[in-house]
Protein backbone atom coordinates (compact mmCIF):
# COMPACT_ATOMS: atom_id res chain seq x y z
CA UNK A 1 0.00 0.00 0.00
CA UNK A 2 1.41 3.43 -0.91
CA UNK A 3 0.56 6.44 0.83
CA UNK A 4 -0.37 10.05 -0.73
CA UNK A 5 0.63 12.42 2.38
CA UNK A 6 1.45 15.54 0.24
CA UNK A 7 -1.80 17.35 -0.04
CA UNK A 8 0.02 20.99 0.39
CA UNK A 9 1.75 20.62 -2.27
CA UNK A 10 -1.03 19.57 -4.80
CA UNK A 11 -4.47 18.06 -4.48
CA UNK A 12 -5.82 14.84 -6.29
CA UNK A 13 -8.35 16.29 -9.02
CA UNK A 14 -12.06 15.88 -7.61
CA UNK A 15 -14.16 14.10 -9.56
CA UNK A 16 -16.03 16.95 -9.90
CA UNK A 17 -13.58 19.05 -11.52
CA UNK A 18 -12.32 16.32 -13.63
CA UNK A 19 -15.42 16.19 -15.22
CA UNK A 20 -16.06 19.59 -15.99
CA UNK A 21 -12.74 19.84 -17.35
CA UNK A 22 -13.34 16.60 -19.97
CA UNK A 23 -16.67 17.89 -20.77
CA UNK A 24 -14.83 21.92 -21.42
CA UNK A 25 -11.96 21.08 -23.51
CA UNK A 26 -14.12 19.82 -26.19
CA UNK A 27 -15.99 22.95 -26.32
CA UNK A 28 -14.67 25.30 -29.03
CA UNK A 29 -14.19 28.67 -29.34
CA UNK A 30 -11.70 31.92 -27.84
CA UNK A 31 -14.09 33.54 -25.00
CA UNK A 32 -13.10 36.72 -26.44
CA UNK A 33 -14.65 36.32 -29.80
CA UNK A 34 -17.48 37.67 -30.92
CA UNK A 35 -19.19 34.31 -32.93
CA UNK A 36 -21.41 31.87 -31.69
CA UNK A 37 -18.43 29.44 -30.70
CA UNK A 38 -17.31 32.49 -28.71
CA UNK A 39 -19.74 33.25 -26.93
CA UNK A 40 -20.68 29.99 -25.69
CA UNK A 41 -17.51 29.55 -24.17
CA UNK A 42 -17.73 33.09 -22.57
CA UNK A 43 -20.66 32.44 -21.25
CA UNK A 44 -19.12 29.47 -19.27
CA UNK A 45 -16.12 31.03 -18.70
CA UNK A 46 -18.28 33.40 -16.59
CA UNK A 47 -20.31 30.38 -14.61
CA UNK A 48 -16.75 29.64 -13.67
CA UNK A 49 -16.27 32.98 -12.46
CA UNK A 50 -19.13 33.78 -10.67
CA UNK A 51 -18.31 30.05 -8.44
CA UNK A 52 -14.85 31.10 -7.96
CA UNK A 53 -15.89 34.29 -6.97
CA UNK A 54 -18.46 33.27 -4.45
CA UNK A 55 -15.98 30.82 -2.75
CA UNK A 56 -13.51 33.78 -2.20
CA UNK A 57 -16.55 36.29 -1.10
CA UNK A 58 -15.98 38.79 -4.07
CA UNK A 59 -17.90 39.72 -6.70
CA UNK A 60 -17.47 38.42 -10.25
CA UNK A 61 -16.08 41.67 -11.47
CA UNK A 62 -13.82 41.48 -8.80
CA UNK A 63 -12.11 37.69 -9.73
CA UNK A 64 -9.17 38.05 -11.80
CA UNK A 65 -8.10 34.42 -13.41
CA UNK A 66 -4.35 34.18 -13.42
CA UNK A 67 -2.03 30.89 -13.87
CA UNK A 68 -2.09 29.95 -10.04
CA UNK A 69 -1.42 31.44 -6.84
CA UNK A 70 2.23 32.74 -8.08
CA UNK A 71 0.58 34.85 -10.40
CA UNK A 72 -1.39 35.87 -8.54
CA UNK A 73 0.78 37.38 -5.50
CA UNK A 74 3.04 38.39 -8.05
CA UNK A 75 0.42 40.45 -9.67
CA UNK A 76 -1.48 42.07 -6.23
CA UNK A 77 2.55 42.76 -4.61
CA UNK A 78 4.06 44.57 -8.16
CA UNK A 79 0.66 46.06 -9.43
CA UNK A 80 -0.35 47.64 -6.11
CA UNK A 81 3.37 48.68 -5.45
CA UNK A 82 3.74 50.72 -8.27
CA UNK A 83 0.21 52.24 -8.47
CA UNK A 84 0.75 53.80 -4.98
CA UNK A 85 3.92 55.11 -5.81
CA UNK A 86 2.64 56.66 -8.72
CA UNK A 87 1.02 59.92 -6.75
CA UNK A 88 3.19 59.79 -3.60
CA UNK A 89 6.75 58.11 -2.32
CA UNK A 90 5.39 54.59 -0.55
CA UNK A 91 8.30 52.49 -1.15
CA UNK A 92 7.72 50.14 1.97
CA UNK A 93 6.28 46.72 1.75
CA UNK A 94 5.39 45.47 4.82
CA UNK A 95 5.90 41.40 5.18
CA UNK A 96 7.24 38.66 7.98
CA UNK A 97 9.55 36.13 7.20
CA UNK A 98 7.79 33.09 7.51
CA UNK A 99 5.87 34.18 3.63
CA UNK A 100 5.79 31.64 0.83
CA UNK A 101 8.59 32.37 -1.85
CA UNK A 102 5.87 33.86 -4.30
CA UNK A 103 6.22 36.43 -1.43
CA UNK A 104 9.30 36.72 -0.42
CA UNK A 105 11.16 36.48 -3.81
CA UNK A 106 8.68 38.68 -4.97
CA UNK A 107 9.34 41.43 -2.73
CA UNK A 108 12.64 40.84 -2.77
CA UNK A 109 13.11 41.31 -6.34
CA UNK A 110 10.86 44.93 -6.25
CA UNK A 111 13.54 45.84 -3.94
CA UNK A 112 16.62 44.77 -5.83
CA UNK A 113 14.87 46.23 -9.00
CA UNK A 114 12.94 49.34 -7.73
CA UNK A 115 13.84 50.48 -5.01
CA UNK A 116 11.42 49.07 -2.80
CA UNK A 117 12.25 49.06 1.30
CA UNK A 118 10.73 45.81 2.66
CA UNK A 119 10.13 45.65 6.83
CA UNK A 120 10.24 42.16 8.42
CA UNK A 121 7.22 42.09 10.96
CA UNK A 122 8.69 39.47 13.43
CA UNK A 123 6.53 36.64 14.46
CA UNK A 124 5.93 34.40 17.75
CA UNK A 125 7.09 31.22 18.12
CA UNK A 126 3.78 29.41 16.63
CA UNK A 127 4.59 31.57 13.22
CA UNK A 128 1.41 34.10 14.52
CA UNK A 129 1.84 37.91 13.56
CA UNK A 130 3.21 40.72 16.20
CA UNK A 131 -0.04 42.81 15.89
CA UNK A 132 2.17 45.34 18.03
CA UNK A 133 4.68 45.45 15.91
CA UNK A 134 2.76 45.64 12.65
CA UNK A 135 0.62 48.64 13.84
CA UNK A 136 4.01 50.31 14.69
CA UNK A 137 5.70 50.27 11.50
CA UNK A 138 2.16 51.16 9.33
CA UNK A 139 2.83 54.48 8.35
CA UNK A 140 2.40 56.51 5.47
CA UNK A 141 5.47 55.68 3.51
CA UNK A 142 3.65 51.97 3.04
CA UNK A 143 2.81 50.67 -0.34
CA UNK A 144 0.89 47.57 1.18
CA UNK A 145 0.86 44.72 3.48
CA UNK A 146 1.60 41.10 1.73
CA UNK A 147 0.84 37.79 3.82
CA UNK A 148 0.22 34.44 3.72
CA UNK A 149 -3.09 33.57 5.40
CA UNK A 150 -2.47 30.12 6.28
CA UNK A 151 1.95 29.40 6.75
CA UNK A 152 2.57 26.77 4.25
CA UNK A 153 4.87 24.61 5.69
CA UNK A 154 3.68 25.13 9.20
CA UNK A 155 0.09 25.59 8.72
CA UNK A 156 -0.20 28.08 11.30
CA UNK A 157 -2.95 30.84 10.58
CA UNK A 158 -3.11 34.73 10.72
CA UNK A 159 -5.46 37.48 11.65
CA UNK A 160 -5.87 38.43 8.84
CA UNK A 161 -9.18 40.46 9.74
CA UNK A 162 -7.02 41.87 12.58
CA UNK A 163 -4.33 42.70 10.26
CA UNK A 164 -6.63 44.33 7.96
CA UNK A 165 -8.02 46.60 10.41
CA UNK A 166 -4.78 48.23 11.40
CA UNK A 167 -3.64 48.77 8.21
CA UNK A 168 -6.91 50.20 6.91
CA UNK A 169 -6.68 52.48 9.57
CA UNK A 170 -3.41 53.72 8.10
CA UNK A 171 -4.85 53.68 4.58
CA UNK A 172 -2.69 50.59 3.24
CA UNK A 173 -4.04 48.09 1.36
CA UNK A 174 -3.62 44.48 2.43
CA UNK A 175 -2.25 41.34 0.01
CA UNK A 176 -3.35 37.92 1.58
CA UNK A 177 -2.23 34.61 -0.12
CA UNK A 178 -4.84 32.12 0.69
CA UNK A 179 -3.44 29.38 -1.06
CA UNK A 180 -2.51 27.24 1.88
CA UNK A 181 -6.40 27.92 3.18
CA UNK A 182 -8.74 27.76 0.50
CA UNK A 183 -11.02 24.99 0.67
CA UNK A 184 -10.35 24.10 3.97
CA UNK A 185 -11.08 27.40 5.93
CA UNK A 186 -13.54 30.21 4.88
CA UNK A 187 -11.79 32.88 2.85
CA UNK A 188 -13.30 36.55 2.17
CA UNK A 189 -12.07 39.26 0.54
CA UNK A 190 -14.71 41.49 2.00
CA UNK A 191 -15.66 40.17 5.49
CA UNK A 192 -12.02 39.97 6.18
CA UNK A 193 -11.50 43.88 4.84
CA UNK A 194 -8.38 43.27 2.36
CA UNK A 195 -7.36 44.29 -0.65
CA UNK A 196 -6.89 41.41 -2.92
CA UNK A 197 -6.61 36.99 -1.73
CA UNK A 198 -4.63 35.30 -4.18
CA UNK A 199 -5.83 31.43 -4.76
CA UNK A 200 -4.64 28.42 -6.65
CA UNK A 201 -7.19 25.89 -8.09
CA UNK A 202 -4.40 22.57 -7.81
CA UNK A 203 -4.33 22.53 -3.98
CA UNK A 204 -8.03 22.18 -3.74
CA UNK A 205 -8.70 19.60 -7.03
CA UNK A 206 -8.76 21.52 -9.61
CA UNK A 207 -6.50 21.43 -12.06
CA UNK A 208 -2.68 22.85 -12.32
CA UNK A 209 -2.30 26.05 -14.10
CA UNK A 210 -5.29 27.92 -13.28
CA UNK A 211 -5.91 30.55 -10.34
CA UNK A 212 -7.37 33.66 -9.18
CA UNK A 213 -6.84 37.32 -7.84
CA UNK A 214 -9.38 38.45 -5.71
CA UNK A 215 -9.51 42.40 -6.05
CA UNK A 216 -11.19 44.88 -4.50
CA UNK A 217 -13.53 47.13 -6.74
CA UNK A 218 -11.94 50.43 -7.35
CA UNK A 219 -8.37 49.64 -6.49
CA UNK A 220 -5.32 50.97 -8.56
CA UNK A 221 -3.43 48.51 -9.52
CA UNK A 222 -1.13 48.00 -12.41
CA UNK A 223 -1.18 44.74 -14.67
CA UNK A 224 1.51 42.40 -14.58
CA UNK A 225 1.17 40.96 -18.04
CA UNK A 226 0.02 43.62 -21.00
CA UNK A 227 -1.68 42.59 -24.50
CA UNK A 228 -5.24 42.14 -25.62
CA UNK A 229 -6.73 43.94 -22.27
CA UNK A 230 -8.87 41.16 -21.20
CA UNK A 231 -9.78 41.15 -17.79
CA UNK A 232 -10.22 44.80 -17.79
CA UNK A 233 -6.76 45.20 -18.93
CA UNK A 234 -5.85 43.45 -15.59
CA UNK A 235 -4.77 40.39 -16.84
CA UNK A 236 -4.04 40.17 -20.68
CA UNK A 237 -4.03 36.89 -22.62
CA UNK A 238 -6.96 34.24 -24.00
CA UNK A 239 -8.77 33.49 -20.92
CA UNK A 240 -8.25 29.51 -19.83
CA UNK A 241 -12.19 28.61 -20.21
CA UNK A 242 -11.56 24.78 -19.76
CA UNK A 243 -9.09 25.27 -16.61
CA UNK A 244 -11.65 27.77 -15.48
CA UNK A 245 -14.76 25.87 -15.75
CA UNK A 246 -12.95 22.61 -13.68
CA UNK A 247 -11.69 25.31 -11.27
CA UNK A 248 -15.27 26.42 -10.70
CA UNK A 249 -16.44 23.15 -10.16
CA UNK A 250 -14.44 22.53 -7.00
CA UNK A 251 -15.34 26.04 -6.12
CA UNK A 252 -19.04 25.76 -6.25
CA UNK A 253 -18.46 22.99 -3.22
CA UNK A 254 -16.02 25.29 -1.70
CA UNK A 255 -18.97 28.30 -1.54
CA UNK A 256 -21.25 26.24 0.16
CA UNK A 257 -20.16 26.93 3.82
CA UNK A 258 -22.15 23.53 5.41
CA UNK A 259 -20.12 21.61 2.89
CA UNK A 260 -16.64 23.24 3.90
CA UNK A 261 -17.22 22.87 7.41
CA UNK A 262 -18.11 19.41 7.20
CA UNK A 263 -15.45 18.28 4.55
CA UNK A 264 -12.40 20.45 6.92
CA UNK A 265 -14.06 18.36 9.95
CA UNK A 266 -13.33 15.09 8.23
CA UNK A 267 -9.88 16.55 6.87
CA UNK A 268 -9.19 17.26 10.84
CA UNK A 269 -9.64 14.05 12.19
CA UNK A 270 -7.61 12.45 9.58
CA UNK A 271 -4.62 14.83 10.47
CA UNK A 272 -5.35 14.26 14.27
CA UNK A 273 -4.62 10.58 13.47
CA UNK A 274 -1.39 11.69 11.59
CA UNK A 275 -0.18 13.34 14.84
CA UNK A 276 -0.71 10.75 16.75
CA UNK A 277 1.29 8.63 14.43
CA UNK A 278 3.98 10.41 14.38
CA UNK A 279 3.97 11.36 18.42
CA UNK A 280 3.82 7.63 19.23
CA UNK A 281 6.64 6.34 16.65
CA UNK A 282 8.77 9.26 17.87
CA UNK A 283 8.28 11.04 21.21
CA UNK A 284 10.47 13.45 20.54
CA UNK A 285 9.50 15.17 18.16
CA UNK A 286 8.42 18.76 17.89
CA UNK A 287 5.19 19.61 16.54
CA UNK A 288 5.65 23.60 15.06
CA UNK A 289 2.90 25.45 14.47
CA UNK A 290 -0.34 26.61 16.53
CA UNK A 291 -1.88 23.71 18.63
CA UNK A 292 -4.45 21.70 16.38
CA UNK A 293 -7.01 22.56 18.59
CA UNK A 294 -6.61 25.90 19.91
CA UNK A 295 -8.60 28.74 18.31
CA UNK A 296 -7.80 32.48 17.25
CA UNK A 297 -9.23 35.13 18.56
CA UNK A 298 -9.40 37.27 15.20
CA UNK A 299 -10.62 41.38 16.05
CA UNK A 300 -13.39 39.24 17.45
CA UNK A 301 -14.16 36.33 15.35
CA UNK A 302 -13.00 32.90 16.76
CA UNK A 303 -11.17 30.57 14.49
CA UNK A 304 -9.34 27.72 13.91
CA UNK A 305 -5.34 28.41 14.87
CA UNK A 306 -4.56 25.43 12.77
CA UNK A 307 -5.45 24.93 8.84
CA UNK A 308 -6.96 21.43 9.60
CA UNK A 309 -5.09 18.77 7.12
CA UNK A 310 -1.00 20.22 8.44
CA UNK A 311 0.76 17.98 10.74
CA UNK A 312 4.22 20.06 10.71
CA UNK A 313 7.42 17.91 13.23
CA UNK A 314 10.87 18.28 14.17
CA UNK A 315 12.32 15.14 13.64
CA UNK A 316 15.78 15.02 16.56
CA UNK A 317 18.90 14.47 15.15
CA UNK A 318 18.33 13.78 11.50
CA UNK A 319 18.01 15.42 8.15
CA UNK A 320 14.37 16.03 6.48
CA UNK A 321 15.82 15.26 3.25
CA UNK A 322 16.74 12.08 4.64
CA UNK A 323 13.06 10.60 5.93
CA UNK A 324 11.73 11.87 2.81
CA UNK A 325 13.91 9.91 1.13
CA UNK A 326 13.32 7.38 3.10
CA UNK A 327 9.92 7.30 3.40
CA UNK A 328 9.64 7.59 -0.64
CA UNK A 329 11.38 4.03 -0.47
CA UNK A 330 8.88 2.60 1.67
CA UNK A 331 5.78 4.35 -0.46
CA UNK A 332 5.07 6.94 1.56
CA UNK A 333 5.20 10.50 0.10
CA UNK A 334 5.54 13.43 2.39
CA UNK A 335 7.69 16.84 2.35
CA UNK A 336 10.06 18.88 3.94
CA UNK A 337 8.69 21.83 2.72
CA UNK A 338 12.13 23.69 2.62
CA UNK A 339 14.30 24.35 -0.46
CA UNK A 340 17.39 21.99 -1.33
CA UNK A 341 20.20 23.90 -3.47
CA UNK A 342 22.90 22.05 -5.33
CA UNK A 343 22.43 18.30 -2.93
CA UNK A 344 22.88 20.28 0.17
CA UNK A 345 19.52 20.98 2.29
CA UNK A 346 18.53 24.63 3.30
CA UNK A 347 17.15 25.08 6.70
CA UNK A 348 13.35 25.97 6.55
CA UNK A 349 13.08 30.00 6.46
CA UNK A 350 9.64 29.62 8.25
CA UNK A 351 10.88 27.31 11.03
CA UNK A 352 14.09 29.82 11.71
CA UNK A 353 11.34 32.51 11.45
CA UNK A 354 9.77 30.93 14.49
CA UNK A 355 12.86 30.96 16.61
CA UNK A 356 14.24 27.37 15.93
CA UNK A 357 17.57 26.68 15.70
CA UNK A 358 19.46 25.83 12.11
CA UNK A 359 19.95 22.12 13.60
CA UNK A 360 16.44 21.93 14.77
CA UNK A 361 14.66 22.93 11.42
CA UNK A 362 17.08 20.63 9.81
CA UNK A 363 14.85 17.56 10.69
CA UNK A 364 11.24 19.09 9.21
CA UNK A 365 9.10 16.97 7.69
CA UNK A 366 5.59 17.99 6.78
CA UNK A 367 2.57 15.76 6.02
CA UNK A 368 -0.81 16.39 4.84
CA UNK A 369 -3.77 14.83 4.47
CA UNK A 370 -7.05 15.41 2.62
CA UNK A 371 -10.29 14.01 2.53
CA UNK A 372 -9.81 11.65 0.14
CA UNK A 373 -7.04 9.50 2.34
CA UNK A 374 -7.34 6.86 3.49
CA UNK A 375 -7.21 4.37 6.69
CA UNK A 376 -5.01 2.13 4.92
CA UNK A 377 -2.76 5.19 3.75
CA UNK A 378 -2.09 6.61 7.75
CA UNK A 379 -1.72 2.60 8.64
CA UNK A 380 1.14 2.50 6.17
CA UNK A 381 3.02 5.78 7.09
CA UNK A 382 2.63 4.28 11.25
CA UNK A 383 4.08 0.74 9.51
CA UNK A 384 7.01 2.51 8.21
CA UNK A 385 7.83 5.89 9.89
CA UNK A 386 10.07 4.09 13.08
CA UNK A 387 12.29 2.20 10.50
CA UNK A 388 12.27 5.27 8.36
CA UNK A 389 13.88 7.30 11.50
CA UNK A 390 15.84 5.20 12.70
CA UNK A 391 17.68 5.25 9.16
CA UNK A 392 17.56 9.04 9.11
CA UNK A 393 18.84 9.38 12.42
CA UNK A 394 21.84 7.26 11.84
CA UNK A 395 22.61 8.71 8.39
CA UNK A 396 23.23 12.17 10.58
CA UNK A 397 22.62 15.69 8.62
CA UNK A 398 24.51 18.61 6.94
CA UNK A 399 23.02 21.68 6.57
CA UNK A 400 23.48 25.25 4.84
CA UNK A 401 22.49 28.38 7.16
CA UNK A 402 19.50 30.32 5.07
Amino acid sequence: MVAYLDYAATAPMHPAAKAALVAAVDQIGNPGSIHTHGQHARRALERARASIAASLGAEPVETILTSGGTESDNTAIQGLWHARNRDAERPRIITTAIEHNAVLDTVAWMRDHHGAEVVIVPVDTTGVIDLDALERELDDRTALVAMLHVNNEIGTVQPVRSVAKLANAAGVPVHIDAVASYGSLPVSLHEWGVTSVAVSAHKVGGPVGIGALALRRGTKLDPLIHGGGQQYGLRSGTQNMAGAVAFGAVAELIADEQWLAEHAARVRERRDRMIEIVRQAVPDATLTGADPDALLNDSGVEVPARVPGNAHFLFPGCQGDSLVYLLDMAGVSVSTGSACHAGIPEASHAVIGCGYQNEQALGALRMTVGEQTSDDELETFAKVLPEAYERARKAGFSYREV
